[in-house]
């Protein structure tokens, strides 16, 4: 009998060590709680005012948190973080866009997110609510340090809420104490003629701000050719096709054009456009500072003159609305310049 209960309590001391710890690598050390001093609403938006966060669900991403320094950037930590995600925040918002009469969809529109210190971080909507993986922008309230199992490298842990964008490599925009959500849409006027037969863009226009800098001909985009397969559905009109997209990264062509490097990350906004007026926005970051390798492609389509003769293609959206056919408008500008 002795032999026997020996044998289990060494079988329950074996089996309490083993569980000591889950499967999860994340959740090893303890959360620390964040200081949170509120969110407001504004912009273009029917009822501006205090975000009322009490029936949100917790939501947390995974970083490593790195910042532009060196030659390939300065680490400073990994963190699970916990807290609210923008697209729950805003996921009940009554938009009141300025340019809805003449442009009712929500392609156009971005968000800037601003701190207690007026930093302002800038944020398509299509980040927000248009990727697979949805949920990965928060406001976090609180952070546990994931901590190396050989080394015990304790990273710095914040004080204050953050703003944390999962997605990106350089997490520049990751700005602390977050106050202030501003819902815009961009001022940039085109033409609109949905009845253009035969759509075709046979040159592509790439502009910084006021100024052209490349004037791109059917036949003259070269560079590695990039193959993502696809599943190409549509918020509106459901599934086009399962044909893969091969094409150029778009911030491979444009790198030389548009240097990486704080400002952009924080306030660069590009607008994408074609012939009829159909037009989308993307930030600076999700183009040129992703960490999922899901990349923007501009997909060659020369002599095809339903398509042509380029087309963009961001591989990270669920839905189609962010694919420019017939595009011909490429331009960066500062968020406060629109």
């Amino acid at each position: 009998m002795k032999t026997i209960l020996n044998s289990l309590l060494v079988a329950l001391v074996f089996s309490s060590a083993s569980f000591a710890q889950t499967n999860d690598f994340y959740d090893d050390a303890p959360l620390k709680e964040l200081t949170f001093k509120g969110l407001a609403i504004a912009g273009e938006v029917a009822e501006p005012g205090l975000v009322d966060v009490s029936g949100l669900p917790v939501r947390d991403v995974i970083v490593k948190e790195t910042l532009l320094g060196g030659e390939t950037g300065q680490f400073t930590g990994a963190y699970l973080y916990q807290g609210y995600s923008l697209y729950d925040i805003l996921n009940e918002t009554v938009l009141k866009k300025k340019n809805e009469s003449e442009f009712p969809p929500i392609t156009d529109l971005f968000v800037e997110v601003e701190n207690e210190k007026g930093e302002k971080a800038v944020i398509s909507w299509g980040e927000i609510y248009y990727p697979i993986h949805r949920h990965e922008i928060l406001v976090a309230t609180g952070v546990r340090r994931i901590v190396p199992s050989k080394t015990k490298e304790l990273w710095p842990l914040p004080d204050e809420s953050r703003l944390i964008i999962a997605s990106d490599l350089y997490t520049e925009r990751n700005i602390s104490n977050p106050v202030k959500i501003t819902v815009r849409s961009s001022s940039m006027a085109f033409v609109i003629d949905r009845n253009i037969p035969d759509m075709y863009a046979g040159e592509l226009g790439v502009y910084s701000g006021d100024r052209k800098l490349l004037n791109i001909r059917e036949g003259e985009l070269t560079g590695k050719m990039v193959s993502y397969g696809s599943v190409f559905y549509g918020r509106g009109t459901g599934i086009h096709g399962t044909t893969p997209f091969k094409g150029i990264m778009m911030k491979d062509y444009l790198a030389e054009y548009f240097p990486l490097n704080r400002e952009q990350l924080m306030q660069g906004v590009f607008i994408v456009a074609a012939p009829d007026g159909y037009r989308a926005v993307f930030t600076y970051s999700e183009i040129f500072n992703r960490n999922d390798q899901a990349e923007v492609l501009i997909v060659l389509r020369y002599g095809e003159k339903h398509q042509g003769a380029f087309l963009l293609y961001p591989a990270a959206d669920y839905f189609s609305d962010r694919s420019i056919r017939c595009l011909n408008h490429i331009r960066l500008v500062k968020a406060s310049d629109l």
